[in-house]
């Protein structure tokens, strides 16, 4: 495969990028206000009032900060008292980071049960202990954009570090059925989504056409439920759904703007040419925004709203977030995207994308397409990947403050799938932290942890204390090599685990240890918004 590498820069070329990448996120980092994910009503005036712009590059030792006498379990008390309390599980000894609060230094993390107790700077006894010598330890990542767990595809989550796996793609179906088929399916990773409006849209008997007023009410309704049920967001996705108007989409950000949760949007266009450009879907985007005052979530910018724009993508949303709208956006590492060849959006792809079928590959291959297996593909209506995007498109997404990492996908048999569902996170690791540079670690950290959680923990007491590395956490904890850590999966082989994954701890129980999954631990709960009137 040809995804595009620095191979075929000069070294000056490539330093150069980094440098100009680095000062881009820094600027951003020091510019006007910004309205934190999914708190609509939260304006942070300074970087020094948000936890994320004031992340460390560089390890912080904990003892360069006053001690808080009055907080048993800081790290700072914990260098001059010793702790004689025996904890169930200790992860000894690693670069323990946590995005929320900056805190960077060797630790040791001490849980009791399904929470983290105290982080340590001096060493503590556990009933279990991981060994962290010379690794990461971070807060369980967090998976925004991802399906239904099906008894399959999370192992390979854990094995990229994932230990929350929310489908805000949608849920596909009603949230009492997904409850009930999640929890037979006993997950190692949490779970929750959002709301499917087209699943609701195909039970009302509309599919993709357009609704009328009714038929409206009764889709407000269901999602409605389905929050109430406990739902963390509500998704749309215009481009396949055509039928969707702007009216339904403001109806729909008025009912999230009442419960709090994020409105999520596969944005209408996804090519540059009018009409229905880029620029239009992302403008109707912040119409929604700006019109319900809701939180407004963009799926995958790098292949909707930013595919060869991505400057001005980012932008039309900054100017946006200027006047105080709540918007943010995930993104995948990886320059192809893919989708069933039968769809509408691989409808004149030449002329949208600029691509030729030699861009094409089915997945779960090894060879491009031509015309012939392009034909084939279409008529079986496979999962094609398309070598649509450039990597500024994904690096100048993954800079940019208020972009959180999220894989869209999950690992299905017979492994028809895009790579991403295998390894999103190693691969932002391994690939863009430490071997391009792109961002630093705690920087990474950050999309994969707090940025996610902040989006829906404002519905959802749950993900509130997800995301973190502190006192009270949750102990979703992943421990990895940032030596090592790599994604292994191509288009050709989707289902290769990543590598450099050392040890994953979801709710207190360790799912893998050294480097190797036990699948008889199966801690996984749902993570569900509680909103009022629910």
């Amino acid at each position: 495969m040809d995804e595009g590498t620095d191979d075929d820069l000069q070294p000056e070329a490539v330093g150069r990028r980094r440098v100009v990448l680095g000062i881009g996120f820094s600027a951003a980092l020091l510019a006007l206000g910004r309205r934190l994910p999914g708190r609509p009503d939260t304006v942070v005036a300074t970087p020094s009032n948000d936890s994320f712009a004031s992340i460390p590059a560089t390890p912080r030792s904990a003892t360069t900060r006053t001690p808080d006498p009055t907080t048993s379990t800081s790290p700072e008390e914990s260098t001059t008292t010793l702790d004689n309390r025996l904890y169930d599980l200790v992860v000894a000894g690693g670069r323990v980071i946590d995005p929320e609060t900056g805190f960077d230094a060797v630790a040791h993390v001490g849980i009791d049960g399904n929470t983290v107790t105290t982080v340590a700077t001096t060493p503590l006894n556990g009933r279990s202990t991981l060994d962290a010598t010379g690794l990461v330890v971070a807060p369980g990542f967090i998976d925004i954009l991802s399906y239904p767990v099906n008894g399959y595809g999370e192992w390979n989550k854990i094995a990229d570090g994932v230990t929350t796996n929310l489908c805000m793609h949608g849920i596909d179906g009603p949230m009492n059925g997904f409850l009930s088929k999640a929890a037979g399916e006993r997950p190692p990773v949490n779970y929750g989504g959002a709301a499917d409006q087209y699943s609701h849209r195909v039970s009302v008997g509309v599919g993709i056409d357009y609704a009328t007023d009714r038929q409206i009410d009764e889709l407000v309704r269901r999602a409605d439920i389905d929050i109430r049920g406990g739902a963390l967001g509500i998704h749309q996705q215009p481009e396949y759904v055509t039928g969707v108007t702007l009216d339904e989409m403001l109806r729909h950000g008025e009912l999230a703007r009442l419960h709090g949760v994020p409105l999520c949007l596969h944005l209408r266009h996804s090519e540059n040419l009018s009409p229905g450009t880029q620029e239009e879907a992302i403008a109707e985007a912040v119409t929604v925004a700006r019109r319900t005052g809701c939180a407004v979530h963009v799926e995958h910018i790098n292949s909707t709203g930013g595919t060869g724009r991505m400057m001005e993508a980012i932008a039309q949303i900054e100017a946006a977030r200027a006047d105080a709208l709540s918007i943010t956006a995930c993104a995948y590492p990886y320059t192809y995207w893919a989708t069933y060849a039968g769809s509408a959006r691989f409808n004149d792809f030449r002329q949208k994308y600029g691509i030729t079928v030699a861009d094409l590959q089915v997945a779960g291959t090894s060879q491009r397409l031509n015309e012939a297996t392009w034909q084939e593909a279409r008529d079986k209506n496979l999962l094609t990947a398309a070598y649509a995007m450039s990597d500024d498109d994904i690096e100048q997404a993954l800079v940019t403050p208020w972009v959180m990492v999220g894989s869209d996908a999950i690992l299905e048999e017979p492994h028809n799938n895009h790579p991403r569902a295998s390894g999103c996170f190693s691969r932002i690791l391994g690939h863009y932290v430490r071997d391009l540079g792109v961002l630093s670690l705690p920087v990474a950290l950050a999309k994969m942890t707090i940025l996610p959680a902040r989006l829906v923990e404002r519905s959802s007491p749950e993900m509130a204390r997800r995301g973190r590395l502190s006192a009270g956490a949750v102990a979703d904890v992943t421990v990895f090599d940032p030596a090592s850590v790599t994604d292994r999966a191509t288009i050709e082989k989707t289902w290769l685990e990543s590598d450099g994954v050392h040890h994953v701890v979801v709710g207190g129980q360790v799912v893998r240890r050294s480097g190797t999954t036990d699948r008889s631990i199966r801690p996984g709960v749902p993570i569900l918004s509680e909103v009022d009137g629910a």
